[in-house]
């Protein structure tokens, strides 16, 4: 007779990662309950929406519920030093970070994984809408797969996209083949609390934060200036040079306008250039144009907004977006590219994106996504991923 597999699920009081315990336990697996708790200053949550103590108490009646052992895990401090520093440095110098894809990578599939593993479990498992599989390579050697989740509306295989071959081994997605309809109408069926309980929004594990106020506990508000970048601006006039080769051609389509207030106009003023992001309308507080104003670059060192006119602007899109080398990763070692190969994927800078066609091309240093389509706000500090078909194959930071 075969030993029972052993399983820890991240509970995080919601309704899917309870019916990733439910699955589970009707599986057959020995299944053990755990909350991480990641988070201690309430003063920036707002505490009705998202309160990690609710989450908690929820995930505990789940567990008994199900009959299954619980336990919380304090990981505030890990979660304190790789997730909420590396967000504030990334604003400070202007970049948009991605606190989700670093939580999945840091957290929950490096700390967790390892309090699990301590635990005596053979895997964890969280309420991802993703799917795994397994092939075995020419070389016979086994290679797992990250797979989109088959509700299109909630695939969330972008949120791992850094996630590694040894990783993978271990994690289990059990609601990825669902729907989550379904997975709601499961939870209702058999009596979980969650069954109805809004999906939580806002920083992994932090709750619904106040994001201004998040970041204005290191980075000091700072009055600046918003300047508007019209339309007609001569940087949008380039002209299309000659190209002696597909890379200068690259490097043409990936460079960002550089800009000088001189470009445009005065039409507000703002509190820190460092708490903005390409292709953000709200917050500026500035009205009387006839099309809304977006976000087109934020220059922190000089604490200065450039904005355009409606989302059509041509200072939101580019074609291309370079990675460097060592903010490259591929969940696939086996189908990364060497210098001067390319490969045809669909690609996506932002979750929930619908996937886009686009080329990949390896040089020295780094790697190049050139899109079919201009893409609109392609942000420094974002993750872009590529997909061969429902495959999740790699990802990077972008330049």
């Amino acid at each position: 007779m075969g030993t029972t597999r052993k399983v820890v699920v991240g509970l995080s009081g919601g309704v899917d990662s309870s019916v990733t315990a439910l699955l589970l336990k009707q599986q057959g697996y020995e299944v053990i309950g755990l909350f991480m708790k990641n988070w201690h200053d309430d003063s920036v949550t707002i505490s009705r929406e998202c309160p990690w103590l609710d989450d908690s108490n929820d995930a505990l009646i789940v567990a008994e519920k199900l009959g299954i052992p619980f336990q919380t895990v304090d990981l505030s401090a890990a979660y304190k030093e790789r997730i909420v520093n590396y967000m504030f440095r990334e604003y400070q110098q202007g970049r948009t970070p991605n606190p989700d894809v670093l939580c999945n990578r840091e957290i929950k599939f490096d700390l967790f994984l390892k309090i699990a593993m301590d635990l005596g479990a053979d895997f964890v498992a969280t309420g991802h809408y993703c799917r795994k599989d397994e092939a075995t390579g020419p070389d016979g050697q086994v290679r797992y797969r990250l797979l989109a989740g088959a509700d299109a509306n909630k695939d969330q295989s972008y949120f791992l996209c850094q996630l590694n071959q040894e990783q993978l081994s271990r994690a289990l997605f059990p609601i990825g083949h669902l729907q989550k309809s379904e997975v709601r109408a499961l939870a209702a069926e058999n009596g979980l609390v969650t069954a109805d309980k809004k999906d939580s929004q806002g920083l992994c594990f932090i709750g619904k934060v106040r994001l201004p106020e998040f970041l204005q506990q290191q980075l000091e508000p700072r009055e600046g200036r918003i300047v508007e970048i019209p339309a007609t601006a001569p940087q949008y006039l380039r002209e299309v040079p000659e190209f002696s080769n597909r890379r200068e051609e690259l490097a043409f389509y990936s460079e960002k306008p550089v800009y000088d207030p001189s470009d445009g106009r005065d039409v507000g003023l703002h509190q820190g250039a460092h708490y903005f992001t390409i292709g953000q309308r709200k917050g500026l507080d500035v009205g009387g144009t006839p099309d809304p104003l977006f976000v087109i670059q934020t220059d922190v060192a000089k604490n200065i907004i450039y904005t355009g006119q409606g989302k059509s602007h041509p200072g939101l899109y580019r074609r291309t977006l370079f990675v460097a080398d060592d903010e490259l990763h591929w969940v696939r070692p086996d189908l990364s590219l060497n210098p001067d190969q390319t490969m045809e994927v669909q690609a996506r800078i932002r979750y929930r994106q619908a996937l886009q066609q686009a080329t990949l091309y390896k040089i020295e240093g780094g790697l190049y996504v050139d899109f079919r389509e201009p893409q609109s706000a392609i942000t420094e500090g974002q993750f872009v991923a590529w997909y061969l078909g429902d495959e999740l194959i790699g990802s990077g930071v972008i330049a």
